[in-house]
């Protein structure tokens, strides 16, 4: 399993007329614990694009146990609990408060896709070859984790990633 731990500051202007964080801000807060943690290995997002491939989300998860609130120092812990499965990466998060409170938990499937077709692509071998020392054979996957199942050789892209979602081609 690899992990990584990233610190947010929450700024003002993230929060809504309650005090609490504004929940369309998690999104980001992921974002920048995934961008982190690539950068943290070696990989860098800029890089991918200039080799043509992309990493939209093909499906994202939240899920709020407690209210995180101005000015308090967030940890967004990544974790991935297993290896890519072709085109698809699960990232899970937990965000703790100062106390070491669980405050958040949330997932983002990403999928690997060619920029210039739109269509998913494996994960590139060079993120492959910095991911895998943090793997085992054993690794189970944490509850949150969807079902990942084999994408079809003919899947359609960019609509949607996950089976049952395939949009009708014109």
């Amino acid at each position: 399993m690899y992990s990584q731990d990233t610190r947010i500051r929450v700024r003002y202007a993230e929060t809504d007329q309650m005090g609490y964080v504004y929940h369309g801000n998690y999104a980001a807060y992921f974002e920048v614990a995934r961008t982190e943690a690539f950068r943290q290995l070696g990989i860098r997002y800029k890089d991918l694009e200039a080799d043509g491939v992309g990493m939209p989300v093909g499906e994202i998860r939240t899920r709020f146990r407690r209210p995180a609130r101005y000015d308090d120092l967030l940890t967004v812990r990544l974790m991935l609990k297993q290896p890519a499965d072709g085109a698809r990466v699960l990232f899970e998060y937990e965000i703790y408060n100062e106390g070491q409170e669980l405050l958040t938990e949330g997932h983002t499937l990403m999928v690997f896709v060619s920029m210039a077709t739109g269509r998913p692509v494996p994960m590139p071998a060079s993120i492959q070859e910095k991911l895998a020392p943090y793997f085992t054979d054993d690794e189970v996957a944490g509850p949150l984790t969807p079902p990942i199942e084999k994408l079809p050789e003919n899947a359609p892209a960019p609509a949607a990633f996950l089976k049952g979602n395939e949009s009708k081609s014109e």
